[in-house]
């Protein structure tokens, strides 16, 4: 994977509702769910699902296909797990399986902190 494509797809996940949708996708994988399903989930307005999905189409995170007059979604995981690949090739100095290493107490990507912690947390 390229940086290029990884910042398409980044950039297609830059909101709240195409995350929301990826995940709803990955954990109804590899069935998928049509657009009435999706939207009826995350309790979104037809249309405005509508235009997410095309975004997220484009960038290949999602593939659709044509079942009647309905539209199936499903996430590409392919895409999914060489992201997570592009994202921790060069993990540990190109070692990447010592990253994941669960027995290590001193694992070289340990978390310093919390994604959701803000400096007022400190």
């Amino acid at each position: 994977m390229d940086t290029q494509l990884a910042t398409t797809i980044f950039e297609s996940l830059a909101s709240a509702v195409r995350l929301d949708v990826y995940r709803l996708l990955v954990k109804n994988a590899p069935a998928g769910l049509v657009a009435g399903e999706i939207a009826a989930q995350l309790g979104l307005p037809p249309t405005n699902l509508s235009f997410h999905l095309k975004a997220m189409t484009y960038s290949g995170l999602i593939n659709v296909t044509a079942e009647g007059r309905y539209q199936r979604y499903r996430a590409n995981l392919t895409l999914m797990h060489d992201l997570i690949g592009y994202l921790t090739a060069e993990c540990c100095t190109g070692h990447p399986e010592q990253c994941f290493e669960t027995d290590s107490a001193t694992g070289c990507c340990e978390p310093q902190s919390s994604l959701s912690s803000t400096p007022a947390d400190a």
